[in-house]
Order: C-alpha cells, then sequence, then structure tokens
C-alpha cells in the first residue's frame, strides 16, 4: 500500500514581496513555483481611502500566493516582519485551507536557490 505523498509549500515573504517553493514530484525536489509582489496603497490624500487601499492589496496578494498553494497539506511560511502572521491567519480563515497545517519561522531575505535548500531542510 502506498503511502499519500503530502502537499508541501514554503513562503518567503515580506510587505511587499513573496517567493511560493514547492514539491516537484517529477523532479523529486522543492522548486520554486512563483513569485507574487504587493506594491502598496501608494500615496493618497485621504488616510481612510489610503488604508482601505491597503487592506484591499494585502488581500489580493495573499490571494495571489494562495493561487500557488492548491491542496496544501503542509506550509511553512518564513520572512521578515509580521505579514507571515497575518498570512498565516488568512489561510485558516479561508476554508479550502481549514485543515493544512501551518508552522513559521522569521528569516532575511535569501536567493530562490537558498530558500529550496531552506524548505527541503524543513521538510526532511
Amino acid at each position: 500500500m502506498s503511502e499519500k505523498t503530502k502537499k508541501r509549500f514554503g513562503v518567503w515573504m515580506d510587505t511587499h514581496h513573496a517567493t511560493i517553493i514547492g514539491y516537484n514530484p517529477s523532479a523529486t525536489a522543492f522548486t520554486v513555483l512563483g513569485h507574487a509582489k504587493n506594491p502598496g496603497p501608494g500615496p493618497n490624500s485621504s488616510e481612510n481611502a489610503s488604508n482601505n487601499l491597503e487592506i484591499t492589496l494585502v488581500h489580493k496578494y495573499f490571494k495571489e500566493i494562495s493561487h500557488h498553494l492548491l491542496n496544501a497539506d503542509e506550509v511553512h511560511v518564513t520572512g521578515s516582519g509580521t505579514i507571515q502572521e497575518q498570512f498565516i491567519r488568512y489561510l485558516g480563515e479561508t476554508p479550502q485551507f481549514k485543515k493544512t497545517v501551518t508552522s513559521e519561522s522569521t528569516s532575511n531575505p535569501m536567493s530562490d536557490e537558498k530558500l529550496v535548500e531552506f524548505v527541503t531542510r524543513h521538510f526532511n
């Protein structure tokens, strides 16, 4: 009887950029699945409008990242700042990710290759 392969993903993110790493069964290794960007609200004359735009852009940023995490069993989120905690909360509130196991850590920006190594070490 074969054991089901878990769908595992790693995400490095800060407020403006995310790199998504996933397991590629054909290559039997973790690879970069994509990048996501959040340009931020930019200058605005109204603080209220700026806050609303920022919330909308962060939500869109999270959706862009989660688009790569289809049927995820485990997700490890790392990066700088508090955006990871917000993203993990977003995953927990999204029905398709309710049963996804999440973990987090803090790390400095790293190249795609270093991030692949980091995620591989985390899941092995």
